[in-house]
Order: C-alpha cells, then structure tokens, then sequence
C-alpha cells in the first residue's frame, strides 16, 4: 500500500470532517449502516439495556448500526452473579434484538481482568479456589457461555486488555490471569472458545495497539503475541483495537492505518471495537458542553471539528484496510456514554448529544462513508475465510 496515496486520501476526508454540520435526519440510505454494507463493512455500537428498550434509542440502534456489542450483559459478573447460578437475560435480549433488526453481534468478553464475580475473586483471595480450580471454572464458563449462544455471534472478543502500558510493553505479569495461571492460558482460551463455537471469529481486543499511544509501543506487543499464537496454531482470527481517544493526546491515522494493515499482513481480521474521542467538558450541568480545560472553562468551539477529524481519521485507517470488517463506536449518545464517570471532567465523546441530536461527530462519519465504495470491498459477512486478507499481503 502506498502510505504517502493513503494519507493524501486521510487528509481530503479530514477536511471534509472539518466542514461538518449538525446532521439532517436520515433516509433508509443514509444511515450509517447502510452506507457501510456498500462495501461490506459493519458499522456498530455497544448497547446497554436502556438501548433495547426506550423507543428513541431503540429506534436509533435499530437504524443505525449493523452490528451489536454487550457494554456489560456479557461479562461474567452479569452472568454469574452466584457461582452456578445464571442470568442470562441482558444477553438474551441483546442477541434477540439483533437478530430481529438484521444486525450481527460481537460477544464482549470471556477473559478480562475486571467485572468478575465477587465469588470468584474473593475464593481466590481466600484460598478456597486454588489456581487449578481456577483454570477449570475459566474453562467451564468459556464453554458454557459460548456454547449457549453457538451460531449466534460473530465475533468474540476472547481476551481483552492484557498488555500493559509501558514503553516496551508486554503481557502483565500482574493480570489477574496471568498472575494465577501463567501466559499459556491466553492459548487455552482461544482454544476453549473455538472448541465450543468452531465458526465465531476469536478475536484479542485492547486499547492503544494501532499507534494511537504515538509510540507503537503496545502495537509492538500485541503484535509479537498474536503472532506467537499463529506459530502456535492457536485459533485466533482477528484483533479489536478499542479506539478510545483523547484530545488532549495526540493522535496519528497514518500509523494507526500501518498497524491495522501489519495485523492484516498476519492473515488476521481486524475491527475497531470501542471508538469515541473524549474531551474536555462543562460539568455544572449534563450538556456535557466543551470547554478548553479544567481551569479554563470558556466554551471551546473548536473541540468539535477537531473530534470529528479524529472520528473521520479511525474511519478511514479501517476503510483503507481491506481486513478491517468492522467499526464500532462505545455507545452512540452522550447521555449514555461512560466517559464522564470514568474520566472526571472530560465527555461529549459519542455521536449523538444528550437530547439524541446527531453531531458534527455522526455527520462526518456518514459523509465519510458516502464516499466509501472507492474503498477496497470487503468479503461479504466478514466471515472466516480469507478472502478479505488477500490484498493485504504484500
């Protein structure tokens, strides 16, 4: 791929971006998703309950996006409050609801160090589950969620956020994981996972590791790990960088568009999993309005062209990479966005604002998709054979 062509094209849709207005509307073609299935790209959005349920954000989720992601129903302390017993409600309803709306879903996550059962966690602390206990209810609840939902998911993210943020970086051998069963057990899961759904993608999914941390740092190691994995014959089929930006921080596409495509290079599927860019904001009231800093709370009116260009540059890396099957933004609203309660002070991170309003944010990424059939086509679905990988060797 030629980088100077691909960033000669970046820079023309940044500045399209850049003019981006508040959205009229949108017709049935015009919508988000419609606009990706040119070329086969999936264009999705985490969901929560309340995404499902209330008509104004349920109408939204149906229209807009292709492809679903759990923002929790998924994870293990949802589904196993009380070890044994289970509550599958929250996944149910998500994988119905796309199913009914033509949309795909990507199960959010089998193995990640947060949002465990407190009964797991405390018998490990306590000592009445000791680490060959632990291994097997890993590999029981693997089994067992997979299995339930067997055909029914495109794509998994198996492991999630085992690298840690350090210049060079590596596996943590600190994860809650590793620190019990040692690194081979990223193999096992993926391989666990396949054995229970041979058809699902398996896919490792973390933050920073498509350049956005501007050292390649964590992109160094996620690629030295799943490549180690392919040697192995681990089942591995894709990788999911988050895209969770700052303004604050800076942010380079081309490099992102290096390390999509280097994953590619790999035989890899690669998809954008959790795109939003946060920034500082107003925190008097909800509006969540930008502001310049926290010590300067004039209105900043340049925050929003800027995260547009942000939005329109994560697009674009995953359009100019013909294995990039999937973008995916962390919720689409502000009002329902975790950003303001897990970054004080800073939100406006979604496409939509609090009163449902599309953004310059969502109006950027719909033009930028408007000129998405001179992109390189996807295979249709994104499935497992590689079709899609083929004109990323080179």
């Amino acid at each position: 791929m030629n980088v100077r062509l691909m960033a000669a094209a970046a820079a023309s849709v940044l500045a399209l971006a850049g003019t981006a207005i508040a959205a009229d509307a949108p017709t049935s073609a015009s919508t988000l998703r419609a606009l990706g299935a040119q070329i086969h790209l999936r264009i999705g959005t985490a969901a929560v309950p309340s995404d499902l349920s209330d008509p104004a954000l349920s109408q939204i989720t149906a229209d807009q996006f292709s492809v679903l992601t759990p923002g929790n129903e998924m994870k293990w302390q949802v589904v196993e409050p009380q070890q044994g017993n289970f509550n599958w409600t929250g996944a149910d309803n998500l994988v119905n609801f796309a199913e009914e709306h033509g949309e795909l879903v990507r199960g959010h996550t089998l193995v990640w160090h947060n949002q465990l059962p407190n009964w797991l966690t405390q018998g490990v602390t306590n000592g009445t589950i000791s680490d060959s206990q632990l291994r097997d209810l890993l590999h029981q609840h693997i089994t067992t969620e997979v299995s339930r939902y067997r055909g029914r998911i495109w794509q998994w993210d198996v492991l999630n956020e085992m690298l840690a943020d350090a210049n060079p970086s590596q596996v943590k051998p600190t994860d809650f994981w590793i620190s019990h069963l040692g690194v081979g057990i990223i193999a096992d899961a993926f391989r666990w996972a396949h054995a229970a759904d041979p058809e699902a993608l398996l896919c490792y999914n973390d933050y920073n590791i498509a350049g956005e941390d501007g050292s390649n740092a964590k992109f160094n190691a996620a690629f030295a790990l799943v490549r180690d994995l392919l040697a192995q014959k681990v089942p591995i089929d894709c990788v999911g960088d988050q895209g969770h930006l700052d303004l604050q921080y800076g942010f380079n596409p081309v490099l992102m568009t290096e390390d999509l495509h280097a994953y590619a290079k790999l035989g890899l599927k690669v998809a954008i999993t959790e795109a939003d860019v946060r920034m500082f904001v107003e925190t008097t009231d909800s509006n969540q309005t930008p502001i310049v800093s926290p010590t300067d709370p004039t209105p900043n009116h340049t925050a929003n062209p800027a995260a547009s260009d942000w939005f329109i540059g994560m697009l674009q890396s995953c359009l100019a990479v013909k294995a990039c099957i999937s973008f995916t933004v962390w919720g689409f609203a502000d009002a329902e966005s975790w950003v303001p309660g897990a970054f004080r002070g800073e939100g406006n991170a979604t496409i939509y604002d609090v009163n449902l309003n599309p953004k310059p944010q969502y109006t950027a990424l719909q033009q930028t998709l408007s000129l998405a059939p001179g992109a390189p086509r996807r295979s249709r679905g994104g499935d497992r054979d590689r079709e899609g990988d083929e004109g990323d060797r080179d």
